[in-house]
């Protein structure tokens, strides 16, 4: 068994801050803000309009086709307006806006649970999809889609993904420690799609309490099996993970499922768990709060369409004697940089980190030319060659950067950027090449019409 992938490094994890944090529900006071795009594919419909009264798991926008996913309340009240507001990443996109009534009054108790032996195959990818469950790993892929690979009998591995590799965060950690059992009938509910896989959940060794509860949970299950990794990042990629479990190394152009593996977090699980046991849909996820000026790090059931500040607030806000010089929506590898806490938290995000030293402007101070050391190459777990793309992509010649050096295949981890000895922004530059090349494709795609 080799429980770990080519490449990787080895960050500061900083989970001391909330590891010991229990799960704990969070109902917000302000306004709730639903973001129309939560997922990869297209924008949902909105279903309600302004003045409508709404409660908590009433549906509140359609998918609008396969790859869609629908919206659900996390509130109840009153709908204030459809408009654009201010999301993650600084854009304007449409949202529906709720007056939160503040009674959390629900379409349902999800109390009652349904005999999953009398579900068949469809009702359960069917249930899943009218959820609007997403991956809550990060990506927000709309998993019915995921769920549904052309043939279901090649694949051979189911793979719960309880690495948490990032640094920070430990809501998943929490998530797995006091929800097992749930987690596990997820993946047994996922494994009834694929007859010939196994369920392999792989949680890295720094999680102890986690891997414990998660062996409990799936002692006796003869397709199940908990796999402790060696910790590294970015162990919680797919591929990085399929790479460990299996030893198959592919391409990015080709989906985990073309070599016979479907990846799911764990917090997808437990969705999947709830949605269709109790048909309960998805308008909250596991999130954790933390960094070193956060006066109370802490791990909520979070509900969609939350402000970032508000939950910051019920935290204690910012420690007394700190500066919050950067907020990241996620963990300081692969979350990114936000100019304000007033946007809403969607499906797909997992964490807020609020740093008192930006380490960004640290490494400008110490940047240096690259010293030809070779270490990006070493901890790159695609294989690539991080020094080549640089010097391409500030040369501008991104046809070698993308034809011969293959940079679209960068997964954007940042291993290499922490590796530099050199200080230098690698996974910034890379990021910005990928930018310009999308566009310029945008823009001949455009012409050709």
């Amino acid at each position: 068994m080799r429980n770990t992938f080519h490449g990787g490094v080895h960050p500061e994890e900083h989970k001391d801050l909330s590891r010991e944090a229990r799960l704990r529900q969070y109902d917000p006071q302000g306004e709730m803000v639903f973001p129309l795009q939560q997922h990869i594919g297209k924008p949902a419909k909105p279903v309600v309009q302004k003045g409508d009264e709404v409660l908590v798991g009433q549906k509140i926008a359609e998918a609008d086709g396969f790859v869609s996913a629908h919206i659900y309340s996390s509130c109840s009240g009153k709908v204030k307006a459809i408009e654009k507001r201010r999301v993650l990443g600084g854009g304007m996109t449409e949202c529906i806006v709720i007056d939160n009534d503040k009674q959390f009054t629900a379409v349902s108790d999800w109390t009652e649970r349904d005999n999953e032996t009398k579900l068949s195959t469809d009702d359960i990818v069917q249930r899943v999809q009218e959820a609007g469950i997403v991956g809550l790993g990060g990506a927000g892929f709309p998993t019915h889609v995921k769920l549904k690979p052309k043939d279901p009998e090649t694949i051979d591995y189911v793979i719960a993904n309880g690495a948490e590799c990032e640094p920070y965060l430990t809501c998943n950690d929490q998530l797995m420690r006091t929800h097992a059992p749930a987690i596990v009938e997820g993946l047994e509910l996922v494994l009834r799609l694929f007859p010939n896989a196994e369920g392999i959940i792989c949680i890295e060794d720094n999680k102890p309490e986690a891997i414990h509860a998660m062996e409990i949970a799936a002692s006796g299950k003869q397709r199940i099996k908990v796999r402790t990794m060696i910790t590294k990042y970015p162990q919680g990629g797919e591929r990085s993970l399929i790479q460990a479990v299996t030893g198959i190394d592919f391409p990015i152009s080709k989906l985990p499922a073309d070599v016979g593996c479907i990846v799911q977090n764990v917090g997808t699980l437990y969705a999947i768990q709830r949605a269709v046991l109790y048909h309960e849909p998805l308008f909250r996820q596991c999130f954790t709060l933390t960094g070193e000026a956060v006066m109370e790090p802490s791990n909520f059931f979070v509900r969609v369409g939350t402000s970032y500040a508000e939950l910051l607030e019920a935290c204690g806000g910012v420690k007394p004697g700190k500066t919050a010089v950067k907020a990241l929506a996620g963990g300081p590898m692969m979350g990114i940089a936000m100019g304000s806490l007033d946007v809403p938290i969607q499906k797909q995000n997992n964490g807020l980190t609020l740093l008192d030293e930006d380490p960004v402007l640290a490494a400008e101070k110490q940047m240096t030319a690259c010293l030809h050391c070779g270490r990006c190459t070493t901890v790159c777990p695609v294989g690539l060659m991080p020094q080549l793309m640089a010097d391409a992509a500030i040369a501008g010649n991104l046809e070698r950067y993308e034809k011969k050096l293959y940079g679209l295949e960068c997964i954007q981890c940042g291993s290499c950027t922490v590796a530099c000895p050199a200080k230098r922004p690698l996974m910034q530059t890379f990021k910005q090449a990928k930018a310009e090349i999308q566009e310029k494709k945008k823009r001949e795609g455009a012409g050709q019409k």
